[in-house]
């Protein structure tokens, strides 16, 4: 039997008590505290699911020692009250092999080990957009992906009128450079140069 326990409202939830009480559930993640719910619906998972797939076949092709982390957790060695949990996570063997908990907890926390993140938006549209655009940055996470397949985020991120939308940073001089990708306009991802994709069969999948 499944035991799930609601966070408790106003009250910061430690590290530790998140790991124990969410370690295993993909829907949940902590920020500064606060236990967000990623509400992860069937379309969710199928853009998440597409791009994971994409991403498997372009690692094969260009034999490099990365995979597709599967429901782990990041977790920022320099946040202590924080433990992402993104819907796709590219993560380099070689560096892997560094970290402390990775023995024993499927946890990464130094951006080294990341090559590549994308977070498929729900409700909570403002931490893929602001937050965790400022922390993948900071942490040296080369590419980061905002698939918004409902255009949910502000006008300022994806535009008026608001439509689906796929945001692909790259990182320069410690900062994302955001490029939006809408409709039948072909990607341009920098780690994948070889990905042939456009937003729409990205962002339409399951509609």
């Amino acid at each position: 039997m499944t035991l799930t326990i609601a966070p408790v409202q106003n009250q910061p939830v430690s590290l530790d008590e998140f790991i124990a009480l969410y370690g295993g559930n993909n829907r949940y993640e902590l920020i500064d505290g606060e236990v967000f719910d990623l509400e992860p619906t069937g379309q969710h998972e199928e853009v998440a699911a597409l791009i994971t797939a994409k991403i498997c076949v372009q690692i094969e092709q260009l034999g490099l020692p990365w995979f597709v982390l599967q429901r782990g957790l990041f977790r920022p060695s320099s946040a202590s009250m924080t433990a992402f949990r993104p819907d796709v996570i590219v993560v380099d063997r070689t560096e892997v092999a560094k970290e402390s908990l990775w023995q024993e907890q499927s946890i990464i926390t130094m951006g080294s080990s990341i090559k590549f993140v994308a977070e498929v938006v729900s409700s909570n549209w403002q931490n893929d957009y602001a937050r965790k655009v400022e922390d993948y940055a900071a942490l040296g996470i080369p590419e980061y992906w905002i698939a918004d397949y409902l255009g949910l985020g502000g006008i300022r991120h994806i535009g008026k009128p608001k439509q689906p939308t796929l945001s692909i940073g790259a990182l320069v001089d410690g900062e994302y450079e955001i490029n939006l990708f809408r409709g039948n306009e072909a990607i341009a991802s920098p780690t994948f140069p070889n990905l042939k994709l456009t937003a729409k069969e990205i962002l339409n999948t399951g509609m």
